[in-house]
């Protein structure tokens, strides 16, 4: 048993791993030489290594964006305020239940289970996003947790529920992903593809799918927008120099006083060239994904048809969201902006529910960037627009839904992010309503 927790907490719970191990067996069943073998794992390794690194440079700069929007608009003073955080979620499931064990074991339940199916179904999809896998494997035990299973009961219940959500959501958006990449050898591993089906079919019925957000004709002047990332830094520019304005010099002190121990961030600087360095930052991080998204796609794809052709026939990768960005990046950009209008929208109306859901900035960026790539590829910049605006309002409303539902756990003012983790939520929670739970 000692083995085993070791190997889940030091190589299952390490995407980079996961990913360079799958490399590494896809290019030994293809019988290629020990220096392509070597070369062709240690790049996959590096590829994914630095799309983390940039991540996490993103997520700095958006997680001072964050805080400083928060306090300009005063949104965590309102009585019944919840964060929308799975990683808070993760934590407190940890150390306050205690299910650290349950979510690693379950982690690599849900990986088995999820090759099973593909190996048996038509559904041919490999869920590669390791750090999904751990969100879902969180949201899965817990609510097998509520159930009132323990142990071994416990573990098989949520590894095969989120085993078939790993196999079910690259099948449901594969369609459209065909569609934006132009091939079929990837596939979506990331648990947000239910709100991406949603602005997809709302960019459906309301676009123009011929006039596509990457036919933007830009004048002359301003033909230097035509660079991805100066365009970036112009858009992001906006949102954060607008944001330390509402601030204020004392709001925004307070905040870098607040994140200094976390984030490279100076106390000395003036809060609007502070916000300006951010937002340098934010475009810094982007192009560092980037790069890690070439690579990563330039090796795991060739290594991957090792597996599709021995273990689990004609499977593809599902994975993360960033690798669709350099498909469609006047998309991912919109969808960002559209998205945060409507998580705006869909704040103002959460209270309905009886809890205040304040907007994840980070989410806003990814799964609406990503449901701008979907929206645009079936309706074009008007679906576009209108697609991501209602993407924003329904990934603000599912997580509160399930608020209430969390705070039985014993969750206060903590709700989840990837809407597909919210329906894991909804389906264990029902089962709860209709019997009682399990036990």
């Amino acid at each position: 048993m000692f083995i085993l927790e070791w190997i889940i907490n030091n190589i299952l719970t390490q995407a980079a791993i996961i990913i360079a191990l799958i490399a590494f067996l896809g290019l030994v069943l293809q019988k290629k030489p020990a220096n392509e073998v070597f070369a062709g794992t240690m790049k996959t390794l590096f590829g994914f290594m630095i799309l983390a690194a940039g991540s996490t440079v993103l997520q700095q700069s958006l997680q001072y964006f964050g805080a400083l929007f928060n306090s300009a608009f005063n949104l965590g003073a309102s009585g019944g305020a919840v964060v929308a955080s799975i990683e808070g979620i993760n934590g407190q499931a940890m150390t306050d239940l205690g299910l650290g064990s349950e979510i690693a074991i379950t982690l690599a339940g849900i990986f088995i289970v999820n090759i099973i199916l593909a190996r048996v179904t038509k559904l041919k999809y490999i869920f590669l996003t390791g750090q999904a896998l751990l969100w879902e494997a969180t949201l899965a035990v817990v609510f097998s947790w509520f159930l009132g299973l323990r142990g071994f009961p416990l573990i098989l219940l949520a590894s095969i529920v989120g085993g078939c959500f790993a196999t079910l959501m690259p099948a449901i958006a594969q369609p459209i992903v065909r569609k934006i990449t132009g091939s079929d050898d990837i596939a979506l591993g990331h648990f947000c593809t239910i709100g991406y089906m949603v602005a997809a079919g709302v960019a459906k019925l309301t676009g123009d799918e011929s006039k596509s957000t990457e036919d933007l004709e830009i004048p002359e002047k301003l033909d230097f927008l035509n660079d991805t990332y100066l365009s970036v830094f112009i858009v992001m520019l906006v949102f954060y120099l607008v944001t330390a304005f509402v601030a204020g010099p004392d709001k925004s002190a307070a905040v870098v006083e607040q994140l200094k121990g976390n984030l490279n961030i100076s106390t000395d600087m003036n809060y609007i060239v502070e916000a300006f360095m951010q937002c340098c930052t934010f475009v810094i991080g982007l192009y560092i994904l980037m790069m890690g998204v070439r690579q990563l796609l330039d090796n795991i794809v060739p290594a991957f048809q090792g597996i599709s052709m021995k273990l689990v026939p004609d499977s593809k990768p599902a994975l993360d969201c960033p690798v669709l960005f350099p498909f469609a990046p006047n998309a991912v950009i919109m969808g960002f902006i559209f998205t945060t209008i409507g998580s705006l929208i869909g704040m103002l109306i959460t209270p309905l529910t009886g809890y205040l859901v304040i907007p994840g900035v980070m989410s806003n960026f990814f799964a609406g960037g990503t449901a701008g790539i979907f929206a645009n590829a079936v309706g074009g910049r008007r679906g576009t627009i209108i697609g991501c605006i209602a993407h924003g309002i329904f990934i603000m409303l599912i997580p509160a839904l399930l608020t209430p539902m969390l705070a039985q756990i014993g969750f206060v003012n903590l709700t989840c992010t990837d809407v597909d983790t919210v329906f894991t939520g909804f389906l264990l929670y029902g089962i709860k309503l209709l019997f009682g739970g399990l036990v």
